[in-house]
């Protein structure tokens, strides 16, 4: 796939999730994201799927949308090392890739959901910035479960980002808009996986499975 036809993927992205965001009807708005990605795996040049699995591809795998896996919650700020009890390197994520060197990711606070856990939230700390929330949950452990490495809620600077919530510093966390990773597909892609702050005891039941 040439440059171009990544910019065109992620344009197409953000104008995905920017109609979602215009959506009051969350189920309506599931099903046109759906629709959405389904067309651009299938038809579109820059799409993550290799060859021998796109001959076959029918859709990708979700589970029914159920509203009650949609939640605002606040990001707590985090502290600082000496606040936290956190060192330095685990308040950095440093993701090798094969095409953009080493890209950093600094720990911005945390997400409590009520009855599922807390995840960390990330900010981009090279070009673009951008707040980024992968979350692993107990099904990645499980045959025909989600994806091993864990998958993705909110990734701004692609585009997955769906939008701020009724309070201050809150933001929509949908857990049936989670969606795997370009690498889930394809191994030539280098994606940040889930680390241990992002990683649930609980099942997700909803979003892409595997």
């Amino acid at each position: 796939m040439t440059a171009l036809e990544v910019a065109d993927w992620r344009r197409r992205n953000f104008a995905l999730y920017a109609a979602i965001r215009e959506n009051p009807d969350a189920a309506s708005a599931h099903a046109d994201w759906r629709a959405g990605r389904d067309e651009m795996f299938a038809t579109h040049p820059a799409s993550p799927l290799l060859p021998e699995d796109l001959r076959d591809f029918r859709g990708l795998p979700f589970e029914a949308y159920d509203p009650d896996w949609r939640f605002e919650a606040s990001i707590v700020p985090d502290a600082g090392v000496s606040g936290t009890g956190l060192s330095e390197s685990d308040r950095r994520m440093n993701v090798e890739t094969g095409t953009d060197g080493v890209v950093p990711f600094d720990l911005l606070g945390t997400v409590e959901i009520d009855q599922v856990g807390t995840l960390d939230v990330w900010r981009l700390a090279s070009y673009g910035g951008g707040i980024f929330i992968p979350v692993k949950d107990a099904l990645s452990r499980v045959s025909g479960g989600t994806y091993g490495g864990g998958r993705y809620l909110i990734d701004t600077v692609k585009g997955a980002d769906l939008g701020a919530g009724s309070t201050p510093e809150s933001l929509v966390l949908d857990f049936n808009f989670a969606y795997n990773p370009s690498c889930a597909y394809d191994p030539a892609w280098a994606c940040p996986l889930a680390q241990a702050g992002n990683t649930l005891a609980v099942e997700i039941p909803v979003g892409e499975r595997y």
